[in-house]
Order: structure tokens, then C-alpha cells, then sequence
């Protein structure tokens, strides 16, 4: 029985060996492997260009399926689970895709998918969009941020609108205050009290255009092409003396303590309170602020100027015992044009660009400005400066 098996058995053997020979391709060749990145089928060099543009970019395919998206465009809030979020912005690429012709759009978008767009604004952003087709499989879509364009646009449209009817006021007066003179010409006690009237809307003219043109100045990415050091209790001393006539005046009184005279101060204690920036620029800022503590104080009153050297800063703290500001109002005291009391910014003559002009001084040279107050004790503004140091000393930049 064994040897009539034995034929049988190397037949069936062949037989096996000669089916495996046959099927063992195919079963290799069903093996599965790993499916190439969506983004492969991409026109050829496309990933590389796309790499390295500025702009957001997201790719979507034939079923509208997100198959790149660079880390802007998630940041951006433009794509979640492989999708368009915005139907803007799918509409728009549902249009190219079908008669492959570039658009170009601005859209404002909500930031992420939880944000409506809100009143303000704060939630939204603001994008310059192109969708142009990419081969015959894919949509380009490029998304640029205008949001920060946008709001300086607006900033600039505000401005402008302000500064025209800041200077309409005191223009019309003296037009009103030189028609009136003119017909009251026989009268010389009314002459002279209107041209009292119309010196003092002179003077408030020109100061709202010299601190305009001092806005502007600062506003200017060039303002200071060689900084200098400056001595701070130098500058507050000046600031004080420009500001001492007004202050006698309403009858105010300003003390000053300077770094020098703290303890330490003087050779070989304290640093001197130095810092490099603009001189006329930090007395400018400094005078704004006793300006602006005279303005709002009552006669009796005082407004203490003290500067200090705190670690690597110089600090310029000035401080009144006026009207204070309430704690909703406080956000706003640097914005421009703002006036907390406008009648009593009318009878000092105040331009409401005062503390607007401290702000864009203090960054300027690297600092800031910062306020505490509460409505009748008063108000405390700290003005702070990178302190200039000796090992700085080297080329003067």
C-alpha cells in the first residue's frame, strides 16, 4: 500500500507546488499597502510652491475634500475635519471649480467656528481671498490677513474725521468772534474783549496743530534715527518749568523729586536716570501729563512729578489730587480726542491728544504708560523707560 501511494502522493505535491507557483503573484500583489497622501496627486512641484507662500493656504479636491492646509489656515479657523468652514469661501471655490476662471474676494470672516461675527468686530477677521484652479483635480484657495490693515484704515479715517472737527471749532469762533468785532468797531471795551476771546481761540488752534503735528511725527517709523541719552530728571525739570505759569495760574502747586536726590542718588549711588530716545520727545510727554494733572485739579490742590530708578527702568510717576476718572473710563484716557470733562478741556484749552501723544512717546522709546485713579482722590500716571545702561555705551544705537 505504501509504495502504491508514493506515486500519488509527488503528484499531488507537483500539483500543489505548481498552484502556488501560479497564485503567489497575485496573492503578493494583492497585498495591501500603504495609500499614497492625497496631496500626491498634486501637479508636479505644486507642494514645494506651496510651502513657501506667506498667505494661508488650504487645497481642496474634486469632492470638495481639504487635502492640504497649512498651519495658518487652521490657525485661522478656515478648515476643521478636512472641510471649508465658511460657506463663503466653499461658494467661491464651487464657482472656480466650474468655469475655472481666478477670484479674487475681501471677506470678514468669525474667527473659529464658536465666534459669530460680533458688533465690535473683535471676533472677526478680515481676509483677502484668490481661488484659482490647480491642475484639473484641485482649488487653490489663498487667504491673506487684512485684518491689522483694516483697523489702522480705519484709525486713519477716524482720525482724520476728528481732526477736522477739532479744528472746525476754534476756526468758526474766530471767523464768528472777527464779524462780531468788526460791527461792535465803534465800542472799544467789546473790541477788546472780543479780541481777548480771539487770542485765546488763536492759542488753542495752535496748539491743537503743533500736537498733531507731534502725533504724526511720532507716527512715523523714522521719528528716531539717532537716539541720544536722556537725562529724565533733566527733561521732567524742563517739562515743569513749561508748565509752572499755567499751574500758578489755577493756582496749583508742582513738587518735583528727581532719581538724584532719592537715596542712593548722587556720585557713586543710584544710576543716573538716563535712557536713550528723543530729549524734546520725553519732555513732551512728561509736560502732557503735569498738563494734564493741572487741568483736572482744583485750586489749593498739587501735583507731585517724582522720578525713580526701579531695576532696569526709569519711572516717571505723576500724580494730582483731582476729579479722578471713573474705573468704566479709565480704558479710554489714551485714546485720541478723548476728553473726560469736555467743558473744563474747553476753558484750559485742551486738545484731547495729550495722553495720546504720552502713549506713542512711551513706545516709541521701548516703554510704557500706565494710570490709577478713582473719582475724587485723584489720578496716578507711571510712565516707564528701558534705563540706559554703561555697557550700552558702545556706538550709541
Amino acid at each position: 500500500m505504501d509504495g502504491s501511494w508514493t506515486p500519488a502522493l509527488a503528484g499531488l505535491v507537483g500539483v500543489l507546488v505548481g498552484v502556488v507557483g501560479v497564485l503567489a503573484p497575485r496573492w503578493g500583489a494583492r497585498r495591501p499597502e500603504p495609500e499614497p497622501p492625497p496631496e500626491d496627486d498634486l501637479p508636479t512641484g505644486a507642494a514645494d510652491v506651496l510651502a513657501v507662500l506667506s498667505s494661508a493656504v488650504v487645497v481642496v479636491d474634486v469632492a470638495d475634500v481639504v487635502v492640504r492646509a497649512s498651519a495658518a489656515a487652521h490657525a485661522f479657523g478656515l478648515v476643521r475635519d478636512r472641510e471649508l468652514v465658511h460657506p463663503e469661501l466653499a461658494g467661491l471655490v464651487t464657482r472656480v471649480r466650474r468655469d475655472g476662471e481666478i477670484r479674487d474676494a475681501e471677506m470678514s470672516l468669525p474667527r473659529g467656528p464658536f465666534v459669530a461675527p460680533g458688533a465690535d468686530g473683535a471676533g472677526v477677521l478680515v481676509v483677502g481671498v484668490r481661488v484659482a484652479p490647480l491642475g484639473s483635480l484641485h482649488v487653490l484657495v489663498l487667504v491673506e490677513d487684512r485684518t491689522q490693515a483694516k483697523r489702522l484704515e480705519e484709525v486713519r479715517r477716524d482720525f482724520v474725521a476728528n481732526v477736522s472737527h477739532e479744528l472746525k471749532t476754534p476756526v468758526s469762533a474766530i471767523a464768528l468772534l472777527a464779524e462780531t468785532m468788526d460791527d461792535a468797531a465803534e465800542d472799544p471795551t467789546a473790541v477788546r474783549r472780543f479780541a481777548q476771546r480771539m487770542t485765546r481761540e488763536s492759542q488753542r488752534l495752535s496748539a491743537l496743530v503743533q500736537e498733531i503735528v507731534q502725533l504724526s511725527r511720532l507716527q512715523d517709523a523714522d521719528s528716531r534715527h539717532q537716539p541720544v541719552p536722556v537725562d529724565v530728571d533733566e527733561a521732567v525739570l524742563e517739562a515743569v518749568d513749561r508748565t509752572r505759569l499755567v499751574a500758578d495760574g489755577r493756582g496749583v502747586r508742582i513738587t518735583t523729586r528727581l532719581a538724584r536726590e532719592g537715596d542712593g542718588g548722587g556720585p557713586g549711588g543710584a544710576p543716573p536716570a538716563e535712557v536713550w530716545g528723543d530729549r524734546e520727545l520725553v519732555v513732551t510727554a512728561v509736560r502732557n501729563l503735569v498738563d494734564n494733572g493741572v487741568s483736572y485739579s482744583d485750586a489749593g490742590t498739587r501735583v507731585a512729578v517724582v522720578v525713580t530708578v526701579v531695576d532696569e527702568r526709569v519711572e516717571v510717576v505723576v500724580s494730582d489730587q483731582g476729579i479722578g476718572i471713573p474705573e468704566s473710563e479709565v480704558g479710554r484716557v489714551f485714546e485720541r480726542f478723548y476728553r473726560l470733562d469736555p467743558a473744563r478741556s474747553r476753558a484750559t484749552g485742551g486738545t484731547g491728544l495729550g495722553l495720546s501723544i504720552v502713549k506713542h512717546v512711551a513706545a516709541t522709546h521701548g516703554g510704557e504708560v500706565g494710570v490709577w485713579s478713582s473719582p475724587g482722590e485723584g489720578s496716578t500716571f507711571t510712565l516707564r523707560f528701558p534705563l540706559r545702561r554703561e555697557e550700552d555705551d558702545g556706538d550709541g544705537t
